[in-house]
């Protein structure tokens, strides 16, 4: 366990570094069990609707991760109350079943593309909900407990505009 929290420890201040970063924040999956009925909220500060900015979904995962992809849904709720869903895959692991992403052990972390080139349009705050849309091939219903993702995170990032 000490190990892990290095890790965690390590990844939080290296990712601190980064001076693009205007907000981010990560929800622990308990037990490294994330449930198909769990629903991962993330309330967004007001930006400045004028600038244009990245944003990422972070996932970490350990190797009792089983898949090599990972399907989402994002929805993303405006201010106004305009509610707009993604469905989206995300590659974890090559085909070799190597993992992608970066960390030390059994840990890997992925910084992954939600939006970019993103302008926060109207003014206020935006709502963000994150679940896991993942099957087994050949059976209808989802896995009700997706064993291996440890964090799921939310980042906005600042484009630099010269």
């Amino acid at each position: 366990m000490p190990k892990y929290i290095a890790i965690v420890l390590l990844s939080i201040i290296l990712g601190s570094c980064d001076s693009n970063v205007i907000w981010s924040e990560s929800k622990s999956i308990p037990n490294g069990f994330w449930s198909k009925d769990t629903v991962l909220n993330f309330s967004l500060p007001e930006v400045d609707s004028t600038a244009v900015y990245n944003v990422f979904l972070t996932v970490r995962n350990t190797n009792n991760f089983k898949f090599n992809n990972l399907y989402v849904i994002v929805a993303m709720e405006h201010p106004f109350g305009k509610k707009v869903t993604d469905t989206i895959e995300y590659r974890l692991a090559n085909p070799d079943g190597t993992w992608l992403g970066n960390g030390m052990g059994s840990v890997k972390e992925n910084k992954l593309w939600f939006k970019e080139g993103f302008h926060f349009k109207e003014s206020g705050n935006y709502n963000i909900s994150i679940t896991h849309a993942m099957r087994n091939n050949g059976e209808a219903d989802g896995v009700s407990n997706l064993e291996g993702i440890t964090d799921v995170g939310f980042s906005i990032e600042a484009i630099d505009q010269e």
